[in-house]
């Protein structure tokens, strides 16, 4: 065995005796890394930066005494009376404590993801995936989980607007109607309406209707993440509109082209679980994919790439056509010349692609234009994909076309006078449209503006009026899904701020206002077929069945593909990427997205500029230092963040931060910087001509890639091998393990009921951090804020820790979801002098947070380092410090966000260690409903809400003393592990080792090239 890292070739061997590493500074062992190691809280508690001194401290502390000891009442702050008054009649269904579930659907980039909200007497409190719904298949991703606490914020827009003054719904009603009472005459020649992307049936029959009253009104749509690559790929291909929609479970070899499909873009939950079907391993299914990926900047489906290529996102489309002329297609022109590594694996794949015609799929991704995107069309069908493993169905958007486009043509009609009112729905184009239009500029000659939106943001405070939107949750409506599939959109709660929906508004507008919402959600379907008696059942299961787009026959023309490639970008490019937390943007005001660690890097509140270790060693950047990033005369200051796996040469910068007009969050919250202020219409997806300065350094970043480092514990932390070694000999991962009995002092516990257990397969884990949120909202985890992340205080209860292994510029990455792994011979169970955590009957290892004094012994004592302690009361303060000091001691925050607790689980407060509990109200809420009955609990009866959430369906739960429960024949199966087992800390958490499908002609990784 060795404890170096291994060069780049040998990393097909098994990753036993492998030496990993979770930073380039730890890699390095640096200065930097020296001085974390130093610090006291990554093995124990932080110290208090508190400004107040010790002096302070004593005075407000004899303060606290004397007021202790006088008439707690005479001195008691008391809330504002309020009345509450019984139900005279108890609604139907309505059982305090009982929650109920609503089907209901999310809306993300104008496709619906089918979700149940949870609803507790009124009140929703979580969302979960619906089964019954194809893009969901019950699983949700982080935007869906997070978006319950976005309903709640009380930095909403809660009023109309005039000039950014205090108005009324019945102000702006007349001011419109008379606003287009003067466009009659011109047939609404002055009328410009602009949406985000539209699916929605019914949303799209109302804006006809205005535009029917109104014929030479224009109907745009635009937002920054559009599929106009997509679309404009299946236009060179095909000659016509075309969707395609992939089936991953019949897919053996797939060629992603920068398409991250498991994480990001339309349908991809449902691509992560048939991706994740097929790549599982068992020992009664030994059959598995093979995934190639090439892409500039690693994403979570890199990760689990079994050969990945890191080159600039420009010479994307070089490696396509290379894989096409490899495959014999015709009349597709050379690209820019590869180097002889990246030909060579560029061939390979295509050999492989060759070997499973008709069982491959080649997908690009959406950063990408419509070229590459036409390539993998034609791939596919010389592949004999279409109709097996693609096919291709009618546009599913409202009115399909290049977005990119529109804003550009609405833009130029603003400037030049053409547009007399402008109605937005949605969006926030004076903020996120390219940087060249200009416009906020440009609105700024519309004579009447209409924003509708969430918050009051950049085009909102640009426009003559702004209505306050209404969530998702707040109201009705319909969108298809990524297959076409009819979904409803139902509301669980009325409007919390008397918003207005896009129906509302349009039917207003239109003299049909009566008719808006559910009256239109109705009509619509009602003349679709579905009759009265159907319409509940509709409403019930959150989907209208069978009413899917109709496939279409598509035919690919290689004409496109005749010209040669446009020229290579020699110097530095800048790579335009959608946030893997907050989006667009859209979401910048949710704390828990704003917190939540990013994948590969860990950053946290604030993006950066994302720099290879080559480039940043040719630019003399380190990690920290700050940078000015100039394209085309236009520059922005950022970060800089030094990432393994990231190409040469291609600097990769994160859209949604710098905001000014938003909620306190997104504005005070972090940091970051506008990537929207380098992006062009001429150059959406990535630019040449990047010129990098140094512009600082020492900048503070929160990232918490080395919070909770299990130092010098690292070596055989997740074993690996190759699915060839797997087929060799399914136990070769004890191989070299000589198994010894450990004697302990821990007595033997005794499980006669149940004894729980949960197993994680690492071998589809794409470390998206669905789990994480969807943890943080189950359990009422608090938010720190930045400052208090940068000293490694963050509250989830879970973390995905990331390993690498390798030569830096082309590493493995190893992802692993890290909780309590409720030991059974547990560490944390002696040191405590209260006896606060205990093991219960059952094998939990239960916190008593009444009883916890904080002495964090027990963290200290955690080998896992998965115990975190609420130094501060992060629950009464949501939003602390420096996101706004003035909220220190606020309460007015406080009582809306309440709402969205769950009632089942305690609410910490300061002082009190906290951890993962495996869920254990539902694990009592199944019981009780299996008392009632007079049965045990069935297998897959308790779904934890990590594994619930999870796309991939990497997580399992079970009673482990049940030998037909799932979780217990996982624990079984030969790849099965535990972390640190040489401690005998026994722990009910397991995991499956990663097995990499390695193609053998490739070897192990391949070493980046210039």
């Amino acid at each position: 065995m060795t404890n170096k890292p291994l060069e780049s070739g040998a990393q097909g061997a098994t990753s036993q005796g492998r030496e990993f590493w979770r930073s380039l500074e730890e890699l390095a062992e640096t200065s930097a890394f020296q001085d974390w190691l130093g610090r006291e809280f990554p093995h124990g508690a932080a110290e208090m930066r508190d400004p107040s001194s010790r002096r302070k401290f004593l005075k407000l502390m004899g303060a606290s005494l004397a007021l202790a000891s006088l008439t707690g009442c005479q001195f008691a702050i008391k809330p504002p009376a309020r009345k509450i008054v019984p139900y005279v009649r108890q609604p139907e269904l309505v059982i305090p404590g009982k929650s109920l579930f609503y089907a209901t659907a999310i809306v993300q980039q104008g496709y619906a993801l089918g979700l149940l909200a949870e609803s507790h007497e009124g009140r929703p409190t979580k969302v979960e995936g619906n089964p019954d719904h194809p893009s969901s298949l019950g699983s949700t991703d982080t935007f869906a989980q997070a978006s319950i606490l976005q309903m709640y914020d009380p930095d909403r827009s809660q009023s109309v607007l005039q000039a950014n003054q205090a108005s009324t719904w019945q102000a702006f009603v007349s001011a419109a109607l008379a606003a287009l009472e003067s466009e009659k005459a011109s047939q609404g020649a002055g009328i410009r309406i602009l949406t985000e992307t539209i699916t929605s049936p019914t949303l799209s029959l109302d804006i006809r209707k205005l535009i029917h009253a109104f014929p030479q009104a224009k109907w745009y749509q635009y937002e920054p993440l559009a599929r106009d690559g997509a679309i404009g790929g299946a236009r060179l291909a095909f000659g016509q509109d075309a969707h395609p929609v992939y089936d991953f479970t019949k897919a053996e070899v797939i060629l992603s082209l920068d398409a991250d499909f498991t994480a990001s873009g339309v349908g991809s939950v449902r691509y992560a679980r048939d991706f994740a079907t097929k790549r599982k391993v068992r020992k009664e299914k030994k059959d598995t994919n093979r995934l190639y990926v090439v892409e500039p900047t690693p994403t979570p489906t890199g990760t689990l790439a079994d050969h990945h290529l890191a080159i600039r996102a420009s010479l994307v489309e070089s490696v396509a056509r290379a894989v096409a002329q490899a495959l014999g297609i015709a009349g597709i022109a050379a690209g820019t010349p590869l180097s002889e590594v990246e030909a060579k694996w560029a061939a390979t794949a295509a050999k492989d692609l060759q070997a499973a015609k008709g069982k491959s799929i080649v997908i690009a991704g959406e950063g990408q234009p419509a070229i590459v995107h036409a390539l993998s069309h034609a791939l596919n069908q010389a592949l004999g994909n279409t109709g097996a493993t693609v096919t291709y169905v009618e546009p599913i958007e409202a009115q399909p076309g290049i977005q990119l486009e529109s804003i550009v043509a609405l833009a130029n009609e603003m400037r030049t006078g053409q547009v007399k009112l402008l109605l937005m729905l949605g969006g926030n184009p004076a903020y996120n449209a390219p940087a060249d239009l200009d416009f906020a500029g440009a609105l700024a000659q519309v004579p009447l503006s209409i924003h509708q939106s969430l918050y009051l943001d950049e085009t909102s405070s640009a426009s003559t009026w702004h209505i306050n939107a209404t969530h998702y949750l707040e109201e009705w409506g319909d969108a298809r899904a990524h297959d076409g599939t009819g979904t409803i959109i139902q509301p669980l709660i009325a409007p919390l701020y008397n918003g207005k929906s896009a129906s509302d508004i349009i039917n207003t507008l239109i003299g049909s206002d009566a008719l808006a919402g559910y009256t239109a959600l109705v009509n619509y379907w009602r003349g679709q077929g579905v009759g009265e008696k159907d319409w509940f059942q509709v409403l019930h299961d959150g989907i209208v069945k069978g009413n899917t787009a109709k496939p279409v026959n598509v035919t690919v023309s290689t004409d496109f593909a005749a010209q040669p490639a446009a020229a290579a970008i020699t110097d530095l490019e800048v790579v335009f990427r959608s946030d893997p937390t907050i989006g667009d943007g859209f979401y910048a005001n949710n704390g828990w997205l704003q917190e939540l660690p990013k994948p590969i890097t860990k950053l946290t509140w604030e993006n950066a500029a994302y720099v290879s270790p080559g480039t940043a060693k040719e630019l003399g950047l380190v990690q920290g230092d700050r940078a000015t990033l100039t394209v085309g005369g236009r520059s922005v200051t950022a970060p800089v963040v030094v990432v393994p796996g990231q190409a040469d040469k291609a600097i990769t910068v994160h859209f949604g931060y710098g905001r000014t007009k938003a909620g306190r969050v997104a504005v005070a919250g972090g940091g970051g910087f506008n990537a929207y202020a380098l992006r062009t219409s001429a150059a959406p997806y990535f630019a040449g001509g990047l010129q990098v300065a140094k512009a600082g350094s020492n900048y503070k970043l929160a990232v918490t890639q080395m919070h909770f480092d299990l130092v010098g514990r690292k070596k055989d932390i997740t074993p690996s091998g190759t699915y060839a070694e797997y087929l060799a000999n399914e136990e070769f991962l004890k191989e070299g393990h000589k198994e010894e009995k450990v004697l302990s002092l821990f007595p033997e516990y005794e499980y006669t009921s149940y004894a729980w257990g949960l197993s994680i397969d690492l071998n589809v884990c794409t470390g998206c951090n669905a789990c994480v949120i969807a943890c943080q909202s189950e359990n009422n985890i608090g938010l720190v804020g930045k400052d208090e992340v940068y000293m490694g205080r963050e509250l989830q209860w879970m973390r995905i820790d990331q390993y690498f292994v390798g030569d830096p510029s082309a590493p493995d990455v190893y992802n692993q979801p890290m909780l309590c792994q409720h030991c059974e011979n547990a560490p944390c169970e002696l040191v405590c002098p209260v006896a606060a955590t205990s093991h219960d009957s059952e094998g939990l290892n239960v916190m008593t947070y009444n009883r916890c004094v904080g002495t964090k012994y027990c963290s200290n004592n955690c080998p896992f380092k998965v115990r975190r302690f609420n130094f501060l009361n992060y629950q009464d303060v949501p939003f602390r410090s420096p996101i706004d000091a003035s909220t220190e001691g606020d309460s007015s925050r406080i009582p809306v966000l309440k709402l969205r607790q769950n009632p089942d689980v305690t609410v910490r407060s300061r002082g009190v260690m906290e951890k993962c509990t495996y869920c254990v109200q539902r694990i009592n809420e199944a019981r009780i409903d299996a008392q009632k009955s007079d049965r045990r609990i069935q297998d897959g009866e308790i779904v934890t809400a990590c594994q619930q959430v999870c796309p991939t369906q990497a997580i399992v739960f079970g009673d482990i003393n049940d030998p037909n429960s799932n979780v217990t024949k996982l624990k079984a199966d030969p790849l099965t592990f535990t972390v640190l087992d040489e401690l005998n800390t026994k722990p009910r958490t397991s995991y499956m080792a990663r097995l990499r499908n390695l193609n053998p002609e490739l070897g192990g990784g391949e070493k980046k090239t210039e």
